[in-house]
């Protein structure tokens, strides 16, 4: 009879490759860890990249929404030089300095690697994945949102007859060519693809809030403020909202354009889709060939259910200097997640979530 093999027990696991899980996994090497030995990176992703590497082709590194170099000494610079930045994809610039990133520094990345579920067994996390569990004192988890993409409910959705996709899954305008188009959602990416879809189809903005402009220059101490706000939420234990629901649209170019054109013209939101369009609660009706659900993305977070986190308000309540420790599991940190959920939150929140779970798992 085989004996069972002994299950890999590492002091850190980080769930998660992109901006949040390499900035962690740079901050474990300068702490002394080894890779591979002591600690290990898994994303399910196909390549590096994160979420970047899934954006649509149009998305190029002067219109995407502030990219940060990460932690230890390369930039995105070096690899997509700055006088050639308004017309590089970020869907090809970003990967390429993340995976070179990962190459200079030799981080202990595996990938694809998808990890299903996270339970508490005594002094130590087990962590179940398509390539068999593993077990670790402590986690970083750094799974940012793009697999969480939030599609509301409304009546009527099975019957419409039209396309219907996520932000999620938009590559380009020209699929929508010469048709009636409805982009639903209030935030960046919303703007960029109505000011993209105008420009081939006939396009109608629809809102379930009233979209908030940020005019004049949007500076940092603006950007700070947003994310305190975010901070306050995630410390009283509640769902953290989006950033822009803090900051307003920033400026951008997407912005202008739209607005100069006279396509910012948002309708209130639709009360149920029919067959050939929506209609709205006072009897009118569009017609539509396809609705564009910019709606935004949640947490995902799925695989961390069974340590049972979210409380009756949805929230998780979360502790520690940048607000990544989980009040509940003081060995967990989320990175990513609320205050941290940019370029620059990310690998600030990655140096606090190493440091303090270190500390942590050496008093224990």
């Amino acid at each position: 009879m085989t004996a069972p093999r002994a299950i890999p027990k590492l002091k850190v696991v980080v769930i998660g490759g992109g901006q949040a899980g390499l900035s962690a996994g740079h901050y474990l090497q300068a702490a002394g860890l080894a890779g591979d030995r002591d600690f290990t990176i898994l994303d399910r992703a196909p390549g590096p990249g994160g979420a970047w590497q899934f954006r649509w082709p149009s998305l190029t590194l002067s219109t995407v929404n502030g990219v940060h170099d990460l932690p230890g000494g390369l930039s995105l610079a070096e690899v997509a030089p700055p006088a050639a930045a308004g017309e590089v994809r970020a869907s090809e610039a970003i990967p390429r300095y993340f995976g070179a990133y990962e190459d200079r520094h030799r981080l202990p990345v595996h990938r694809p690697v998808t990890v299903r579920s996270v339970t508490r067994q005594g002094r130590r996390f087990r962590l179940e994945t398509d390539r068999g569990p593993l077990a670790a004192e402590g986690i970083i988890n750094a799974t940012g949102t793009w697999d969480a993409p939030n599609r509301p409910a409304y009546p009527g959705a099975g019957r419409f007859r039209g396309r219907q996709i996520h932000a999620r899954d938009y590559r380009t305008a020209d699929s929508f060519a010469g048709q009636a188009v409805i982009v639903v959602g209030a935030g960046i990416s919303a703007v960029q693809i109505l000011e993209e879809i105008s420009r081939v189809a006939q396009v109608t903005w629809v809102s379930r809030s009233q979209p908030l402009f940020h005019e004049g220059p949007f500076t940092p101490a603006h950007g700070r403020a947003a994310v305190a706000r975010v901070e306050r939420r995630v410390r009283a234990g509640l769902p953290p909202g989006s950033l822009v629901s803090a900051t307003g649209l920033p400026p951008s170019p997407a912005i202008a354009a739209a607005r100069a054109r006279g396509i910012l013209v948002p309708q209130p939101m639709f009360e149920r889709l029919t067959e050939d369009g929506v209609a709205w609660p006072d009897g009118r009706r569009q017609r539509a060939d396809a609705i564009v659900w910019a709606t935004g993305f949640g947490n995902a977070l799925d695989h961390l259910a069974p340590l049972g986190l979210v409380n009756d308000r949805g929230g998780i309540e979360m502790t520690g200097r940048l607000a990544t420790q989980v009040a509940a599991e003081p060995r967990l940190h989320l990175v990513g997640y609320g205050p941290s959920a940019s370029t620059i939150g990310a690998t600030r929140a990655g140096r606090a979530a190493v440091e303090e779970l270190l500390r942590r798992l050496a008093a224990d």
